[in-house]
């Protein structure tokens, strides 16, 4: 007969922990209803502002006019801030935007967060293809300038360099939030706003975009990032190869480098 006496093994730390971090992942059915909610959340005012101007709303349609005229005269009187417009505006095109949002994935990747870079890269991928139907969906036409500042190609509703900016720096905040000490989440998240807003404003003074393409196109970006991030949150694995999300902890030290 076994010896009963004997005290049976302890699990080990790690298994503890993984099964409290799994008790306190969502179910299926609540991490779908919490994406589908945070995506709601930002889906129903974009649809709200293409049926306004896809109706020529007049309130909407002279605000939209009026701001145009009055950034477009500011920056035909000062070729320095054209010249740097221009050169944000090429500097944020899709194809630079997400090569360096790629080598970041990769950054991550090769730290440990296998699963999470993953998520990212589809993620932006996602959001660089959805702007586009959106725009065809829409097919707002372009402003009309009589003495335009600069022209583009395509429709105007919703902003891409705005919605890939957005959604970029959206979802990389996210993917490298573990790898960050307080300080530098906080930098993180600052950078973020800063060039979201610059890169609206670009559009804008360029003459190339409304200021509703540009609100729409933070919309799109932050909406689907903050969407498909809440749908991650539950099935992401709980091996060692990946941080917990912000969410898990209130203090997370910096991973080591590489695998463990």
């Amino acid at each position: 007969m076994p010896d009963v006496s004997q005290p049976r093994p302890d699990r080990s730390a790690a298994t503890l922990r993984g099964a409290a971090a799994y008790r306190r992942h969502p179910s299926r059915l609540r991490r779908l209803s919490r994406a589908v909610g945070y995506g709601l959340s930002f889906a129903m005012p974009v649809g709200f502002l293409a049926f306004l101007v896809r109706e020529k709303f007049s309130p909407v349609i002279r605000l939209d006019e009026a701001a145009i005229r009055a950034a477009t005269d500011v920056t035909r009187s000062n070729d320095g801030l054209l010249a740097a417009l221009l050169a944000w505006q090429e500097a944020f095109q899709p194809r630079w935007l997400y090569l360096g949002a790629t080598l970041v994935c990769l950054y991550a990747w090769r730290r440990g967060l296998r699963t999470r870079a993953a998520w990212a890269f589809v993620t932006m991928m996602v959001a660089w293809n959805l702007q586009l139907v959106l725009k065809y969906i829409v097919q707002r036409a372009r402003p009309v300038v009589s003495d335009p500042v600069s022209r583009a190609p395509g429709y105007s509703f919703p902003s891409g360099h705005v919605a890939n900016v957005a959604a970029a720096t959206t979802v990389l905040v996210l993917l490298l939030w573990p790898l960050l000490r307080p300080a530098g989440r906080s930098i993180a998240v600052a950078a973020a706003v800063v060039l979201t807003v610059l890169t609206a404003l670009d559009r804008v003074y360029l003459g190339v975009h409304f200021p509703s393409d540009v609100v729409a196109g933070v919309l799109v970006g932050v909406g689907l990032g903050a969407a498909s991030y809440a749908g991650y949150l539950g099935w992401r694995p709980l091996g060692p190869d990946d941080a917990p999300p912000p969410e898990e902890t209130t203090e997370i030290a910096p991973v080591d480098g590489g695998a463990r």
